[in-house]
């Protein structure tokens, strides 16, 4: 029972992850209906950003904030960029242009940062804390783990109140359900989109900082797995939800860490992926997404 217990709590700090770039991927969704399959490569830029911060400044709470503040930062310019340059002159193009571009924005940031001189193709070690943990009722929590939850936490709390509770976000929500509506109104739609990717990428920023904390490893291709586990993240809950990209974050993360547990970490790709597979036979619409009708 108590290993369960570990293995849940390893499973919930892991989802947090997930659940911060699922967030992106359903954000964009919702506004353009696109898959911004970079989405994964901007989470890379983020943890490599983090890694310059701490290396330059040392681990440190002030220095670990900053990190946090100028990878958001900068993974938010990279989203503008990228939508203003790559998708923004395809928006009203078949859907499979902007796929393509997409997966070719994913290759360029990849591939561009192997041949950046300062960064390069071999990985890097990303610094960390070290081994500090506590013991709570017979269980190990890393400090670690308590810093992935909370600041995950936070930010979840925190887009929700810019969706819910602020002009922008009721901007965000107008454009969502009805663009072209949304322009008559007066909504300055393409601000409201650059505005929901350079938030989704910051978000991503956040989740590359954590991610590399408790695996303090970083690589130009790191972004490639995480990203479409999140993806999956994304679909499970319902993709264009906000509280669904959540919850498929946290369920996903628990399955795999359950996974790698119980029965073999071999196969904890392949359940991710599974889990993919069974949602869009049983429920392709995902948990908290609603089916819509599209006219042909």
């Amino acid at each position: 029972m108590m290993e369960f217990v570990q293995q849940m709590i390893n499973g919930i700090a892991l989802g947090s992850v997930y659940a911060l770039i699922a967030l992106g991927y359903t954000m964009v969704y919702g506004i353009v209906k696109l898959i911004n399959f970079a989405h994964g490569d901007v989470w890379m830029i983020g943890a490599f950003t983090g890694y310059f911060v701490l290396a330059a400044l040392g681990v440190g709470p002030l220095s670990i904030i900053l990190a946090f503040i100028v990878s958001m930062i900068v993974c938010a310019i990279f989203g503008i960029v990228i939508e203003k340059t790559c998708y923004k002159p395809l928006r009203n193009a078949p859907r499979i242009n902007i796929l393509i571009t997409a997966i070719g924005v994913s290759l360029l940031l990849e591939n561009g940062a192997r041949v950046i001189p300062f960064i390069g193709p071999n990985p890097k070690q990303f610094p960390t804390f070290g081994n500090a943990n506590m013991l709570f009722m017979g269980i190990n929590i890393s400090f670690v783990q308590v810093i992935e939850l909370g600041i995950s936490i936070l930010l979840m709390i925190l887009l929700n109140y810019i969706v819910n509770k602020t002009k922008m976000g009721k901007a965000m929500r107008a454009v969502s359900h009805d663009m072209n509506a949304a322009l008559l109104m007066g909504i300055n739609v393409d601000n409201v989109i650059s505005f929901t990717f350079a938030i989704g990428a910051a978000l991503a920023a956040a989740a590359g900082i954590l991610f590399a904390l408790a695996y303090p490893q970083v690589e130009p291709y790191m972004g490639i797995m995480p990203g479409l586990k999140a993806f999956v993240a994304a679909v499970l809950g319902g993709i264009g939800s906000i509280p669904g990209a959540m919850l498929g974050g946290f369920i996903l993360g628990t399955a795999e860490t359950l996974t790698k547990g119980f029965i073999s970490s071999k196969l904890a790709d392949a359940i991710a992926f599974g889990i993919l597979i069974i949602i869009l036979v049983i429920k392709p619409s995902g948990i908290l997404g609603k089916n819509q009708r599209e006219k042909v």
